[in-house]
């Protein structure tokens, strides 16, 4: 009879020890599994870092200058439109245009934003967002009709070329559109191109195709976005902007804390000013949005603002973010 009773007691133990090593065994795989996954997305935003050309970005900058200013209604701006639909039908699983009209006090605007959307690729790994998430990335690719911030008077009613205002956040996102072809993001991405940003006198007649897009968001909603404006000047510096912060100071905490992370110096972990743009109108209905922008050029709306002022390696530092944000989330 004690025999029996040892038999059993050795029994038990020897199953009780087996299932507990079995529940280890499963959690190391598991934790096993959810790091090699981890990696595989990380090393993912690697390889798409790699494919982002600086030089290309900044040939895409120079092109929309061979346009010339690129204000609304302008033949520069019809043919800047048509180079920037054709380009990005060459990326994305669909390009759009966003046609609205806008009555200004002496002529009405016909505009476009100009939409792509990316759908994701097969994550190593479900969850955190990957499978269902949209990610904006934004910028304007329209261009100021004036130069009033001109040092000389005779300037103030020229049209700018626009080489920083416009055209280099422009430039970093079709070169990203090519890193997204060839390497599919986990989440899917919107890029909008937002017309009518630097057109009034006033900002009663500014930012008008992002106003616009936030009012007829339907299917381009997106969870959280980010706005490139000024990001190619040579003597890069990216302070928070304040509205950004003050809409949503985690998430804009989070995106410069990974600047620094990947040692991205211009992203300088201080308040700068509160900059009314193309970010305000969507975080007025409710999305998450980042504005990165150096405003200290000291080339903004003058005619000076050139490609000689702008940087290949200034677009690089911010397709750098961008592209971890994409790949490895927030």
């Amino acid at each position: 009879m004690k025999k029996r009773r040892l038999v059993s007691v050795l029994i038990i133990l020897f199953c009780s020890v087996f299932s507990i090593a079995c529940k280890v065994a499963d959690s190391e795989n598991r934790n096993a599994e959810v790091k090699n996954a981890t990696d595989a997305i990380s090393a993912t935003a690697r390889q798409a870092n790699v494919i982002f050309n600086a030089q290309r970005a900044f040939t895409i900058l120079e092109k929309q200058c061979e346009f010339g200013p690129r204000p609304p209604g302008s033949k520069a701006h019809t043919e800047t439109q048509n180079y920037l639909f054709k380009e990005l039908q060459k990326y994305a699983d669909n390009v759009v245009l966003q046609p609205h009209t806008y009555k200004a006090e002496t002529e009405i605007l016909h505009l476009n934003n100009i939409l792509a959307e990316f759908g994701p690729g097969t994550p190593p790994v479900t969850g955190n967002g990957q499978n269902g998430e949209t990610i904006l990335l934004a910028a304007h690719w329209d261009t100021r009709p004036f130069a009033d911030h001109d040092p000389k008077p005779e300037n103030q009613d020229k049209p700018i070329l626009g080489a920083n205002d416009g055209a280099s956040g422009v430039a970093v996102l079709l070169e990203i559109a090519r890193v997204l072809k060839e390497q599919p993001p986990p989440r899917r991405v919107v890029i909008a191109l937002f017309d009518g940003e630097d057109y009034g006198r006033s900002i009663n007649d500014m930012f008008i195709g992002s106003r616009f897009f936030a009012q007829n968001l339907g299917k381009w909603k997106p969870d959280y976005g980010i706005l490139l404006d000024m990001v190619g000047d040579k003597d890069l510096a990216l302070p928070i902007e304040r509205y950004s912060w003050e809409a949503n100071p985690a998430f804009t905490e989070a995106i410069w804390n990974r600047a620094i992370t990947l040692g991205l110096a211009p992203f300088q972990q201080r308040l700068g000013q509160a900059i009314m743009d193309d970010h305000v109108p969507l975080i007025k209905v409710g999305i998450p949005m980042v504005n990165i922008i150096d405003f200290t050029y000291p080339y903004w709306h003058t005619i000076e603002d050139t490609v000689d002022k702008c940087s290949p390696k200034s677009l690089e530092v911010v397709a750098t973010l961008v592209i971890s944000i994409v790949y490895d989330g927030l």
